[in-house]
């Protein structure tokens, strides 16, 4: 497989989507992270930035991530299954999560990650080729080419379900961290 080419994907025209976006949205983090998180698709914010996870639900993810002990800019590397925003923030297509996967695939190679966090289930869907719903499958460990691969609750869910009683998607979530913080510390 061929290294990750940013200007190649900056300038990829493989789906509808590359019609309609303002900015292609590849990473944020340090490409060299132990740990690779993957989110679904490009917000309104991140078209705007260029980097994912910079709305309300990446700012909600971030205060978790930083809660359970990382540091953002060194201790990630964070990407989306879809590189730009589908439109209306609309779940991706199959047909654009195909067109993207190769993009995906580089990405992985290149960062190679021990562990991978999956940020619900269009993410869980696009990696993992699982349909099961989330409820069933956050904070169960997956592998995935010889990698470790945590899904999670994606942080717009948790924005619809606030509630921080025990038991409840955002305490669920912070036990999901915990558990990549520590298979981190293990290795």
């Amino acid at each position: 497989m061929t290294s990750f080419d940013l200007d190649a994907c900056l300038r990829c025209s493989a789906c509808e989507l590359a019609t309609t976006r303002q900015k292609v949205v590849v990473y944020r983090g340090n490409p060299k992270a132990p740990l690779m998180l993957i989110g679904e698709a490009p917000g309104a914010q991140e078209d705007q930035t260029g980097l994912p996870f910079k709305g309300r639900s990446g700012q909600a993810l971030d205060r978790l991530l930083i809660e359970a002990g990382f540091n953002i800019e060194k201790d990630l590397y964070i990407c989306n299954a879809v590189k730009c925003r589908p439109p209306n923030n609309r779940r991706p297509k199959k047909t654009e999560l195909t067109a993207c996967r190769p993009w995906l695939d580089k990405q992985i190679a290149e960062v190679n990650p021990a562990v991978i966090v999956l940020t619900g289930a269009t993410a869980v869907q696009a990696l993992l080729e699982l349909k099961t719903a989330m409820t069933e499958l956050r904070g169960k460990w997956q592998t995935w080419q010889g990698r470790s691969v945590m899904p999670i609750f994606h942080p717009a869910y948790l924005l619809r379900h606030a509630s921080a009683k025990e038991g409840g998607p955002v305490e669920l979530t912070r036990q999901d961290l915990s558990a990549v913080r520590t298979k981190l510390c293990e290795r």
